[in-house]
């Protein structure tokens, strides 16, 4: 048997919450000595403790606890049910990180406010492209939204050029169209290519027209971080009296191991008439 510290330094938990759970009717000891107050555990009480400690790790209350213990799940059981508390709590972290990058970006546009660098900005004509594309629909334009879906695209759409012995032409260019409703997004995820359309292809092959005048500016880092740039082409337009026409486009130049390498050029259609 093992003394409360052993048995604590072992179970990686505190003395102090062994004889909470004592106290709580949890996991009480094997043995108390009724002189001292001694308290000793089995080792197999460890596979106890694992469980409320896993439980508790994952959210449930200390009667929650109980009751799942008290139920005598099967280790099976008890896996599923730990499972499908991970992923909640996977998914609410992911968009609690989702929410805490919005901010960031916002909070990085707010410190820029007056200094946006609209002097960065190029004005100029966009040649056409034949892409072969893959699209999705995001809920809406936030960077969060729309990096899982254009990345997964890309990512069907580069194992579907391999399988087809497409080569690309030139650097990935993703465009966006206003979805079924004001507030979803289809993303369209775009390599150059030089094939005709072929109904064997996984893949669209598309022309993208010429452009006659757009605003770009070279976004340098994560596109999760591109609301700057994108605010400075709204500025600059607006400060030159043009319309926006169309969906922008996103073409990149550089795309390292690592996202803060990135390089991208975002381009915007201007209304010529």
């Amino acid at each position: 048997m093992f003394s409360i510290g052993d048995f604590a330094r072992h179970g990686r938990v505190s003395v102090r919450m062994l004889r909470h759970y004592d106290a709580v009717g949890l996991l009480p000891p094997a043995h108390v000595d009724r002189a001292t107050g001694h308290r000793a555990y089995h080792a197999a009480q460890l596979a106890r403790l694992n469980r409320i400690v896993a439980l508790k790790e994952l959210g449930f209350t200390l009667q929650q606890v109980r009751q799942v213990l008290g139920a005598e799940f099967s280790a099976e059981q008890l896996r599923g049910m730990l499972r499908l508390r991970q992923a909640e709590l996977e998914n609410r972290v992911a968009a609690d990180m989702a929410r805490l990058a919005d901010v960031r970006a916002r909070l990085q546009v707010i410190e820029a406010e007056g200094t946006m660098p609209t002097e960065e900005v190029v004005d100029k004509f966009l040649p056409a492209v034949r892409l072969a594309a893959l699209s999705g629909t995001a809920r809406n334009m936030d960077p969060q939204s729309i990096g899982p879906v254009i990345q997964g695209r890309y990512d069907e759409l580069c194992a579907a050029l391999e399988r087809a012995e497409v080569p690309a032409v030139g650097p990935a260019t993703g465009y966006y169209e206003e979805g079924a409703d004001s507030d979803t997004v289809v993303v369209h995820a775009g390599i150059p290519v030089n094939v005709d359309p072929d109904p064997a292809f996984e893949f669209a092959v598309l022309d993208l027209p010429a452009v006659p005048r757009a605003a770009t500016i070279v976004h340098r880092g994560s596109m999760d971080d591109c609301l700057p740039a994108y605010q400075a082409l709204a500025q600059w337009m607006e400060a030159a009296g043009h319309q926006p026409a169309g969906g922008e486009r996103e073409v990149t130049l550089a795309m390292p191991a690592d996202p803060a390498g990135m390089v991208t050029e975002i381009q915007s259609p201007i209304r010529t008439s």
